[in-house]
C-alpha cells in the first residue's frame, strides 16, 4: 500500500497554473455577463465584447498579421464559430438563471470533451483522467440537477447546456490546431470572426440595438480585455497540456462563479456546496499519475 502511494505523483506544470489562474479569471466573468444583458440583447453583448478583445489583440499584435497562413484562417473561423455559439446560447441562457447556475451547467462540457478527444483525436483519457472526471461530473449533477426531485428545465437552461456542445468543440479544435499555428494570429481571427457571428444572430433573435449605457459599456471594454487573455493563454498552454487535463482544470471554473455569486448575494444549497468539493476533488485527482518503476538491471558476473 505504501509502494502505491509512494507511485503517486502531483504534477502540475507552468502552463497548467496558468490555466488555473485564467480559470479563475472566468469564473467572474459569469457575474458581470449576467448583470450586462440587463442593458442589452445577449448577442449584441457577445459581439460587442469579442469585438474589443479582437480590437486590443490587433493594437498589440498588429506586425504580426503579415505572416497569416490559410491553416490560420481555417482554425481560427472554426474556433470562433464554436465560441460563437458557446458564449452565445450561454449569454442568452444568463436572461431567466442566475450566473452561479449558468456556470455549473456550463461546466457539464466536462465529460463531454474526453468523449469528443476519443472520437475525433483518437486519445483516450487515462484511468485517473476518467476518474477525476467522474467526481467533476458527480459533482455538478449535485449542483445543476433539479433540487425538488423533478427534472423541469426551462429555456435559458436549455439554451445553457446546448452550449455545453460548442464549448467542447472550441477546447477540442484549439488542441487540434495546436503547434500548427501562431497564438497571436489565430486568436486574432478567432475572436473576430465570433463577433461578426454573434452580431448576425442578433438577426434571428430579434435584437436591436440597446440605448448607449455607461455599464454596458465598461461590461464589454472589461469582458473583452478578459477575453482576449482567456483566449490567447489558451492557445498557449494548450500546446503542451492535453485536452483531458485542460478539461478538469476548466471544471473548477463554476467554483469560482459560485464563490462571486455568493459574494454578490447569490446563494447555494447544502447539495451543490459539497457538488463544488467534488469538482476540486476531481481536478486534483485528475492531476496524479503513477509511476512505472524501471526494471533494475543486474550487472554482469565475470563468469557472463
Amino acid at each position: 500500500m505504501s509502494d502505491a502511494i509512494r507511485s503517486l505523483s502531483l504534477r502540475i506544470s507552468r502552463q497548467e497554473l496558468v490555466l488555473i489562474f485564467i480559470t479563475m479569471i472566468w469564473g467572474g466573468t459569469f457575474l458581470v455577463v449576467h448583470h450586462a444583458v440587463q442593458y442589452s440583447g445577449p448577442f449584441f453583448f457577445v459581439g460587442l465584447r469579442f469585438a474589443t478583445a479582437a480590437l486590443l489583440l490587433a493594437l498589440f499584435f498588429r506586425r504580426y498579421l503579415a505572416a497569416i497562413t490559410w491553416m490560420e484562417i481555417k482554425a481560427g473561423t472554426l474556433i470562433g464559430l464554436s465560441i460563437a455559439g458557446g458564449y452565445g446560447l450561454q449569454t442568452y441562457g444568463m436572461q431567466t438563471i442566475s450566473s452561479s447556475q449558468s456556470a455549473f451547467l456550463t461546466a457539464l462540457y466536462v465529460p463531454v470533451v474526453p468523449l469528443l478527444q476519443w472520437v475525433f483525436l483518437r486519445r483516450p483519457p487515462s484511468v485517473m483522467a476518467w476518474l477525476g472526471i467522474s467526481l467533476a461530473f458527480g459533482g455538478l449533477l449535485l449542483v445543476a440537477g433539479p433540487q425538488d426531485g423533478r427534472i423541469n428545465l426551462n429555456q435559458g437552461e436549455i439554451a445553457t447546456l446546448i452550449s455545453t456542445l460548442a464549448i467542447a468543440a472550441e477546447i477540442i479544435l484549439i488542441s487540434r490546431f495546436a503547434g500548427q499555428v501562431d497564438v497571436r494570429r489565430v486568436t486574432l481571427i478567432q475572436l473576430a470572426v465570433a463577433s461578426v457571428c454573434a452580431f448576425f444572430l442578433m438577426i434571428p433573435n430579434g435584437e436591436s440595438l440597446p440605448a448607449f449605457s455607461p455599464t454596458l459599456l465598461l461590461s464589454a471594454l472589461g469582458l473583452g480585455a478578459a477575453s482576449a487573455l482567456i483566449q490567447v493563454t489558451m492557445n498557449w498552454a494548450q500546446r503542451s497540456v492535453s485536452p483531458t487535463r485542460a478539461t478538469v482544470i476548466y471544471a473548477g471554473e463554476p467554483v469560482w462563479a459560485g464563490v462571486v455569486g455568493r459574494i454578490a448575494g447569490e446563494r447555494l444549497p447544502a447539495a451543490a456546496l459539497f457538488g463544488g468539493a467534488l469538482i476540486v476533488c476531481g481536478v486534483i485527482v485528475s492531476e496524479l499519475r503513477f509511476k512505472r518503476k524501471k526494471a533494475v538491471q543486474r550487472a554482469p558476473t565475470p563468469l557472463e
